[in-house]
């Protein structure tokens, strides 16, 4: 019995081993296992999906406030109403944290529920602190305020949105744009391959800072326009990485024989080759998406990027440099921009060791 007991383990075991596995499921396994840059991907996901509600978390507008017996939801709408029933307004808003601070020397039945941080990214705080901005940080304002009285923390967070999904739009177009034509280049070659390298060649050398200029002093640039920018002067480096998948995938037996069997082009390149092509445009995104990152902080440093009062970590930099005195204006940006730029940077390092094609090939 012992004996049939270990066959039988053994068979269990070698038919363990023949299940087949995906190679999604082995580079996500490989992904997995790099610790560092594992936890930074949960963290980054995690920072970033909470961005998107930061008004519940952190803003100078209330999230219920209860008002002779009615409740109100200022933090989903204008304000304006409100600031037309409470009596604690201020340039045409209510100023809730002044509100609640009323309302509890009332001794009513009225009360206000505040964010955990009841600061607002654009709001002045002129009014309520002593002294002239910036003003160092505090219990109340952890990182302190800017030159215009606004808190540094609250304009932190909002530009990590602003910046990250600034950075992964422009990243998703340049590589939209970048892989439909590096695709085309690569599987028709000839004519069109050397017509359209001569195209990007002449593109590439448009100098991106005087474009830049010369937009801004036409236009106001916004959040959609630079994103337009940005894209035309970053699509061609992954052209060239797909373009070189693309002629070394054709080679390839499967590419033959899909030919032979009457496949149509467009078969071929998004079911066929492309799929085989993947390893260079995931392994680079999550830089690319650095680079967008500091491009953005870069424009608005140089005053060519979001127009104020936008939160952005770019002109929070101007303003250190500015008041270099002022180490809190300094220091605080700058440190958001490092841990966040390390994190995509591990999550790269990650991603690249674990579609490494030396260690997990689909030709295998």
């Amino acid at each position: 019995m012992t004996e049939n007991k270990k066959e039988i383990l053994s068979e269990n075991e070698d038919n363990k081993q023949k299940i087949s596995v995906s190679i999604f499921r082995k580079r996500w396994r490989k992904f997995r296992s790099l610790k560092r840059g594992y936890y930074s991907f949960l963290i980054m996901s995690f920072l970033f999906v909470i961005s998107f509600i930061l008004p519940v978390f952190v803003n100078h507008t209330a999230l219920v406030v209860k008002y002779n017996g009615s409740y109100y939801f200022p933090v989903f709408k204008s304000g304006i109403y409100e600031a037309k029933v409470f009596a604690q307004v201020r340039d045409g808003e209510t100023n809730y944290r002044q509100l609640k601070e009323q309302f509890k020397g009332d001794n009513s039945d009225n009360w206000v529920l505040m964010p955990p941080y009841p600061y607002g990214p654009n709001e002045n705080l002129l009014d309520e602190m002593a002294g002239s901005p910036p003003h160092p940080p505090s219990i109340g304002h952890i990182f302190g305020t800017d030159d215009r009285a606004r808190d540094v923390f609250s304009r932190l967070l909002y530009g990590f949105n602003i910046s990250i999904s600034f950075a992964i739009v422009v990243t998703f177009l340049a590589y939209l744009f970048g892989v439909t034509i590096g695709a085309t280049l690569g599987f028709f070659s000839g004519k069109v391959d050397i017509l359209g390298q001569r195209i990007i060649e002449i593109w590439a050398t448009l100098p991106f800072l005087y474009v830049i200029i010369i937009v801004n002093s036409i236009l106001q640039p916004n959040f959609f326009l630079l994103v337009i920018i940005l894209t035309a002067f970053t699509w061609e480096g992954i052209t060239y990485y797909v373009r070189g998948e693309f002629y070394r995938e054709k080679a390839r037996d499967y590419v033959s024989a899909a030919v032979s069997l009457g496949a149509k082009n467009r078969t071929i390149i998004f079911k066929h080759i492309l799929p085989n092509s993947l390893t260079p445009i995931i392994s680079f995104a999550p830089f690319a998406i650095v680079a967008n990152i500091s491009s953005l902080v870069a424009l608005d440093f140089l005053g060519f990027g979001l127009p104020p009062p936008t939160p952005s970590w770019g002109q929070l930099i101007s303003q250190g440099m500015n008041n270099i005195e002022k180490w809190w204006l300094v220091a605080a940006p700058l440190s958001a921009m490092f841990l966040t730029l390390i994190a995509i940077v591990f999550i790269g390092e990650a991603i690249r060791e674990a579609f490494d094609p030396k260690v997990y090939s689909r030709l295998r």
